[in-house]
């Protein structure tokens, strides 16, 4: 769920939950009833942001857990790309230092 949408949705949601509660107080039905109808739609709503709350923490965790094992392998990807680059530079030192020690004996004779 992206983050606009859920603020989209929160926004709606408690718009709903406003108008619902100021239809209620203005409707011609005794304090009993009208109580009892608060009641209700405050716990229907609770209800409701409870579940899309634990649906976009779901949500929210797998796309966390997937972004780790991707950046885990990305690191371990990147970590053996440099080991391999790391042993040809070494070769290559090696390489040229053997070129020079045999400059230098040249040299020297």
């Amino acid at each position: 769920m992206s983050n606009d949408g859920g603020n989209v949705f929160l926004a709606l949601l408690t718009g709903a939950a406003i108008g619902a509660g100021l239809g209620i107080l203005y409707a011609p039905d005794e304090g009993a009833k009208t109580r009892k109808k608060i009641k209700e739609k405050a716990l229907e709503t609770k209800h409701d942001l409870s579940e899309r709350i634990s649906h976009a923490t779901e949500e929210l965790t797998r796309t966390a857990d997937a972004k780790k094992v991707e950046f885990e392998q990305k690191l371990e990807n990147t970590l053996s790309d440099m080991s391999y680059k790391a042993d040809d530079i070494i070769a290559t030192l090696e390489r040229k230092l053997e070129e020079l020690r045999k400059k230098n004996a040249q040299f020297q004779k």
